[in-house]
Formats: structure tokens, sequence, C-alpha cells
């Protein structure tokens, strides 16, 4: 079976459930962008099917943020699918499932990629969103503060067997450190100076990030609604290789 080495750089979240756009978005970030991000409204839409016409003549990785959470062997079922029929680089599951379920999911995923023949995907957990802050972790009865939370579900992700997790730009620094260099640290919430923050409330600029530790870094409209989405990828990523 491949290996399957760790996945860096920029992806760029394709947040649009019109097949036709999402081709032209992908089309202006090729050779620029590490990878691509589709997630919920565009899989909601276009199904798997969609996925693969999207990415199937596309040299890019794909990172599928569907954030799976049910009982195991739902989540299992699910992901049997979705590998087998996406073939993705990255997937998500939300790390408040539980750890039988993150066992199940990746169980479940290098077994369905063994049959296949090709890498499983790293799957991340998911740790606290982006979109809140203690006070909504506190809404939903949640034990804060959100940094705290992020290490439990974190440390809980990687000893079920997870090949890192999605977390807050803020939070980077803290889970290196906790979860060594092999962890794969996946961040949203990311921003450029140059950009408007929009409803993510946890953020910082891609360069920050990097610095922080962060492997994948992910933004979305600052690159797809900007005038020239090439020329924001590109600034994007010379941001990235300024930093050190």
């Amino acid at each position: 079976m491949p290996t399957n080495s760790k996945p860096q750089g920029l992806f760029v979240a394709v947040d649009t459930p019109c097949l036709p756009m999402a081709k032209d978005m992908i089309t202006d970030i090729r050779g620029v962008a590490g990878g691509v991000k589709l997630g919920l409204e565009f899989f909601s839409a276009q199904g798997p099917s969609g996925v693969s016409a999207l990415t199937q003549d596309v040299d890019l990785p794909l990172f599928l943020d569907v954030k799976f959470h049910d009982i195991p062997n739902t989540v299992a079922g699910a992901v049997r699918s979705v590998v087998a029929a996406t073939k993705p680089r990255v997937l998500t599951i939300h790390a408040s499932g539980g750890a039988a379920m993150m066992r199940a999911a990746q169980v479940a995923s290098v077994e369905t990629a063994d049959e296949l023949g090709v890498a499983p995907p790293a799957i991340v957990g998911v740790t606290v969103l982006t979109s809140l802050d203690d006070a909504d972790l506190d809404r939903v009865g949640q034990k804060g503060p959100s940094l705290d939370q992020v290490r439990r579900l974190a440390a809980l992700a990687v000893e079920s067997g997870l090949a890192g997790v999605v977390c807050s730009p803020f939070e980077v620094a803290v889970l290196r450190a906790d979860l060594g260099d092999d962890a794969l640290l996946v961040v949203p919430g990311i921003r450029p100076s140059w950009a408007a923050v929009g409803d993510q409330k946890r953020v910082m600029t891609p360069a920050q990030a990097q610095e922080a530790g962060a492997d994948i870094v992910v933004t979305g409209r600052p690159v797809t609604e900007a005038e020239d989405r090439r020329a924001a990828a590109q600034r994007i990523v010379a941001e990235m290789s300024n930093t050190g």
C-alpha cells in the first residue's frame, strides 16, 4: 500500500454547492495552493460523485471536511463509503464523538484504503470550532476555557489513533508541545492581515499560524471571493514562504 506522508501548506476552502463554480475556483488555484478543502456545503449538494468529478483531473490533495459524528458503527460505514468514493488526503470527524468512534473510523479508513491499494487519508479530529468562544462553550454545556477543552479532545484523538486534530491558530503552539512533531495540526480560522475576519472569532494570519506550528493552514473567502483568486493565493503562499 502507498505510504502516506504528512500533508502541509495552504489548503483553500471551496465553499459552494455549485460544481461549475467550484471547478472555476480550483482551476484558478492549481499550481499555487497545496490542496483544496471541500466541506458540507459542496458535499451535501453534490455528494461523493460530485467530489470525484471535481477532483479526478486536478493534481491537488483533497481535504474532505465532513466532520462525521455518530455512533461508531455508523461513522465507520460513512468513512468506508467516502474513502472508497473520493480517496481524500485528509478527512475530518468530531473528536467529541469519543474514543470508540474515532478508533472505528481509523480502522475503517485503513482497511478500505488497503483494499483499494491507496494510501489511507489522514483522519483528524475536530476539537472546538473556530466560530465558538468560551461563552459559546458554556452555553452548550462544554467545560471551558476553550484551550482546556481543545487539549482534552486533542489528547483523546491522538490516543485513539488519529493522525492529528483540527484546532484554532491560537492553540497550535500548545498542541504542538503536547502532541509532538508527528501530529498533524490542521488550522482553519486563517485570515490574511489584508482580509475581512467574517464570522470567525479566533483568527490568525497564515504566516503566524505556520510559525506557531501548523501543518495545514486553511482559508476560503480571502481567496475564493477575491477578484483575482490566483493572485490572492500566491500572496498568501509568498507570505508563508517568507517566515522563519
